[in-house]
């Protein structure tokens, strides 16, 4: 058998009853186009198989369609759901998705930043939590004129778009859920330091105690680092004391699977002895048992939209982006499972 004939976009044109003109503005999402237009020629691609021409895409556009993204983060449960998240959207927007993680040395990081830049070409950066408020990274990215999203950033609210959820109020709405449980023992294990939403969600913690008028021993909290070892480190220490919380709010699903696992170990069953919750509500909360509560962050909307402040502007920087625009806030929903429950 001879070799299929591979699809050119003149056979789409031709099929769809369009100009070939039509079928690259579709598949170059131009907004212009009518939604009846836009289905039937997708659905004529996707019928003949049809694949771009990536290089004169590229030419035609003086776009590379590549998005970087940096991220530096202990918790691989959400790493792994956005990066998922992240490059479902590219390839749906018809981008795709080159990934670094950054390094302990600051100057090795820099260079991957320069060699997506100067190298791969990409169109625009995604920063994760900490990297996004590394004043370094972010210079090399003006200086390079570059533009950037950053995902809960803690710093330079003026320097570009960011996404973000409130994690004090989730934080806060967390702890009282837990106080209206008859929780008055409630440890904390804060997240990584270098993360500005750990000193949130514990502040969070800590003002719905005082609001309460709940006073709990310094022993009651923990310096967690949003890892899984540092979660059994933390809890370890926790449920050695003689007078136990009767509940751990753990400021990730990582450090929470972590201290249920301790807890089990230790002969205490979750929740009837403790109560654990969690934050993120990455796929690990409903993976171990009991299940976790937590606080839904809209890990996978905050992918899309952040890959879609690049795919839906056709500028090459963020210039008209000014005042509210540059910030965007997601909901957050808590979630409650079967690792807490009514203190009796």
């Amino acid at each position: 058998m001879g070799k299929v004939k591979k699809a050119r976009i003149q056979d789409v044109a031709l099929a769809a009853g369009v100009s070939m003109m039509t079928v690259s503005r579709v598949l170059n999402q131009d907004p212009n186009v009518s939604d009846n237009t836009r289905s039937k020629v997708l659905a004529v691609a996707k019928q003949l198989h049809y694949r771009p021409n990536e290089s004169a895409r590229r030419l035609a556009s003086n776009k590379s369609y590549l998005l970087g993204l940096i991220y530096d983060n202990p918790s691989d449960a959400y790493i792994s759901q956005f990066l998922l998240s992240a490059l479902k959207n590219c390839r749906a927007k018809g981008f795709h998705l080159v990934v670094d993680e950054a390094d302990n040395n600051l100057d090795i990081t820099l260079q991957s930043v320069n060699d997506l830049i100067n190298e791969t070409k990409v169109d625009g950066i995604i920063l994760l939590p900490p990297v996004c408020d590394q004043k370094e990274i972010i210079d090399c990215l003006q200086r390079a004129n570059v533009p950037f999203v950053r995902v809960a950033p803690d710093s330079q609210l003026t320097v570009s778009p960011y996404i973000c959820m409130d994690d004090y109020q989730a934080a806060f709405d967390l702890t009282e859920t837990l106080i209206k449980q008859g929780h008055h023992k409630i440890g904390h294990i804060i997240g990584d330091p270098k993360q500005g939403v750990s000193r949130l969600r514990y502040q969070g913690y800590l003002d719905a105690l005082r609001s309460n008028r709940i006073n709990i021993p310094p022993e009651y909290i923990e310096q967690g680092y949003f890892s899984y070892q540092s979660g059994m480190l933390a809890a370890k220490k926790m449920l050695s004391l003689t007078d136990k919380p009767s509940a751990i709010f753990a400021a990730n699903d990582d450090m929470a699977a972590a201290v249920i696992s301790i807890a089990q170990n230790q002969g205490l069953n979750v929740p009837n002895d403790l109560s654990v919750v969690g934050f993120d509500d990455t796929t690990l909360a409903t993976i171990v048992w009991p299940n976790i509560t937590t606080v839904r962050q809209p890990i996978n909307d905050m992918a899309k939209l952040a890959v879609s402040l690049f795919t839906a502007n056709k500028n090459k920087d963020f210039s008209d982006l000014k005042g509210t625009q540059l910030r965007n806030i997601l909901d957050f929903t808590i979630i409650q499972r079967e690792s807490s429950k009514a203190n009796t």
